[in-house]
């Protein structure tokens, strides 16, 4: 049900979506440092996210938002989910968190690259132009030619792309049901795909590991619910530009655990990307209007 317009409210709550997201990160790298398998991460996140959002769809819809649907979009949603969240994890190994997220950030221009593909929309020259910049400032931050290969970067952008399509299989997706129930039958299905093989890395977890694992289902269903609210609340163009705010928060984060810190050209190609996705997000605004 919409939320009566409170913009203020929206951006408050998209605000502090963006501030805890990083966090999840922080958890999943701290796991792998410890000789966590990534599957095993990756299960963690879908499963304890699965718990969490249970009462969410039982308050949502009742029993019947916890019960199979669409079946297909589903599985397909909750294996794109799981490909970016493993490519996303495991690039942590080799990558400072900002730098992995720099390059993650390309999901937005791929999304205008396939959506007349997959969702038959119309994409101006100028979106396409924004694009292709985009592109450019991705390649500042990876620099192909000017610094050692580094597996991260390639696993950066894959769950980029895998992201991507996870958007626009959702685009398809939007108002058949509740966000709460497609949240929960996406994370259901996923905790049993990866079950599914995760025993054959599986490693008994410490006390600890067992908390982190909690908190990854926390910080992820808190991020995640906090950003449909404040959908609910206010304009999507009006919020989307917020998104980068998470790229602040992980700088912080990362400087903070790890002692890591970005580069001066990281900090140039997100500037590209984040100027390319404002223009985006203003020109599918103008479209919108008209």
């Amino acid at each position: 049900m919409q939320k009566a317009a409170s913009p203020v409210t929206g951006i408050l709550l998209m605000a502090a979506a963006m501030a805890t997201l990083p966090f999840l990160d922080v958890v999943a790298k701290m796991l792998g440092q410890q000789g966590v398998p990534v599957l095993q991460i990756v299960w963690a996140r879908m499963a304890m996210g699965t718990l969490a959002t249970l009462p969410l769809a039982l308050m949502a819809e009742g029993p019947r938002g916890v019960l199979p649907g669409r079946s297909g979009l589903h599985a397909l949603r909750a294996l794109l989910l799981i490909a970016a969240t493993f490519c996303f994890f495991y690039a942590l190994k080799f990558l400072p968190i900002a730098d992995a997220l720099a390059i993650f950030f390309v999901q937005p221009l791929i999304v205008t690259l396939l959506s007349p593909l997959i969702l038959g929309e119309h994409v101006g020259p100028r979106r396409w132009v924004a694009v292709a910049v985009g592109f450019l400032g991705t390649l500042i931050i990876i620099r192909p030619g000017f610094q050692a290969f580094n597996p991260g970067m390639g696993l950066a952008l894959a769950a980029g792309a895998a992201l991507a399509l996870y958007f626009l299989v959702t685009r398809r997706m939007s108002g058949r049901d509740h966000p709460m129930v497609t949240t929960f039958r996406t994370s259901l299905l996923g905790t049993i795909f990866v079950s599914a093989v995760v025993w054959m890395v599986w490693q008994e977890p410490t006390p600890a590991q067992w908390g982190l694992f909690v908190a990854l289902g926390l910080l992820s269903t808190l991020g995640h619910g906090m950003i449909v609210m404040a959908y609910d609340r206010a304009e999507a163009s009006l919020l989307a530009p917020l998104a980068y705010l998470e790229m602040v928060m992980a700088v912080v984060a990362g400087w903070w655990f790890f002692g890591d810190f970005p580069d001066i050209w990281t900090f140039a190609g997100v500037a590209v990307l984040i100027g390319c996705a404002l223009y985006i997000s203003a020109r599918e605004r103008a479209a919108m209007r008209a």
